[in-house]
């Protein structure tokens, strides 16, 4: 069983394009083998910005699925599932929003920022101002311990894990709390309850931070124990009340800018891109277009790669020798534009054969995929009614 439980989501905005693989997808495929990981449809979230064009989203849904299955993420190693299938997701947005202070939100980096940028929406919404509360939501509900970002998107982590220090502070006291958690911990069985003491002594009067790791992952271990009695010892361990929500931790991802068609960062608004199964005849027709040095208006005119949107193609898809051989053949004029392209063509190419391969098997039977859905979304509802239980008991909401 894997200790850490990491979530990630993607907004449904068509099919996904090569960014997308080397940014995202790589990253999950390997994750979905280290980790117990959960990757999510984020249809709500396309509405914030997407509002008033919503006939987009149910096709890019399923679009982008067969994306993530073409790429290789395994339903058999991952949940996947779609954000509005589980409306647990909005009932937990609604009671944190009771709690959010309105000066975080506006604080935000990306609230202004995303405002400036998509100037001809009207984002004066209380979607658009309440989204990263619904990040938070999409990540507590889970009681996800990583969540994979860039670093622009740390600042939603930090605030997710705020709005989870705020919610345990308020309702974390539930009535005879340490009666309760007295009562867990002799659930432990002796030997454990010593040792769960000894540890939880040593925290709290030396600080010892191994003591608290070592009294964590000894909690980890007692699958016997209900979810109410573990987070209450949880809490109980660092001196404080239950904890209900727990603090995720920003997993770093590696930064990767893919180049598009133009030499700019790959996408759809620059119009430069290359999707994760385009046809073959069309992939090799761009790249064969592609602006290449000014300098070489003649075949016989030397070059420098540096100023050559397709050397960035090749700084991702070629060997260092056949790198070293395009440097030399450029700046010497020995080998043309064209020759230069194949290799990049070929190795591209080679990249997305698995992929339509996989792809094919969904597009002949869509149902595979909303089977796959199906049960992903079921598998995540009953994480979600889990979390929502206890939110509800200690926001007094669990009456009949």
């Amino acid at each position: 069983m894997f200790a850490d439980r990491v979530l990630s989501g993607m907004r449904p905005t068509g099919n996904l394009h090569l960014g997308h693989y080397h940014g995202v997808l790589k990253n999950w495929v390997q994750m979905q083998h280290e980790f117990e990981c959960l990757f999510f449809v984020a249809d709500w979230h396309a509405l914030t910005t997407h509002y008033d064009n919503p006939q987009i989203i149910e096709q890019s849904v399923w679009d982008m699925v067969v994306d993530w299955l073409a790429a290789g993420v395994d339903p058999a190693h991952a949940t996947l599932f779609i954000q509005s299938k589980v409306p647990e997701h909005a009932e937990l947005h609604l009671l944190l929003s009771m709690i959010t202070p309105l000066g975080w939100l506006e604080r935000m980096p990306t609230y202004k920022d995303q405002q400036a940028k998509l100037t001809e929406k009207d984002l004066s919404t209380y979607g658009f101002l309440g989204y990263p509360l619904l990040q938070s939501a999409d990540i507590l509900i889970y009681r996800a311990t990583q969540v994979p970002v860039g670093e622009d998107q740390v600042p939603h982590i930090e605030f997710t894990r705020e709005i989870a220090r705020r919610f345990n502070h308020l309702y974390g006291r539930d009535p005879g709390f340490e009666e309760k958690a007295e009562s867990a911990v002799k659930k432990l069985g002796s030997k454990k309850a010593r040792l769960y003491q000894e540890l939880r002594t040593r925290f709290q009067e030396q600080g010892d931070d191994e003591a608290l790791e070592s009294a964590k992952a000894l909690l980890d271990e007692q699958h016997s124990l209900s979810l109410g009695d573990r987070e209450r010892l949880f809490g109980y361990l660092e001196g404080g009340g239950k904890m209900i929500l727990s603090e995720p931790q920003s997993m770093l991802t590696v930064a990767s800018r893919m180049p598009g068609l133009d030499g700019q960062k790959m996408s759809k608004s620059y119009n430069n891109t290359i999707s994760l199964r385009e046809d073959e005849v069309s992939v090799a027709k761009k790249i064969r277009t592609m602006p290449t040095d000014p300098a070489r208006v003649r075949r016989t005119d030397p070059g420098d790669p540096e100023k050559c949107p397709v050397w960035q193609l090749h700084q991702v898809y070629s060997s260092e020798q056949t790198r070293q051989s395009v440097v030399h053949g450029c700046k010497s004029a020995g080998i043309g534009c064209i020759e230069c392209k194949q290799p990049v063509i070929d190795a591209v190419l080679d990249e997305q054969r698995p992929m339509r391969e996989r792809a094919q098997m969904y597009l002949d039977n869509p149902s595979l995929v909303k089977n796959i859905i199906a049960d992903g979304n079921e598998k995540a509802r009953k994480l979600a009614c889990e979390t929502m239980r206890e939110v509800r008991e200690a926001m007094g909401l669990s009456y009949s």
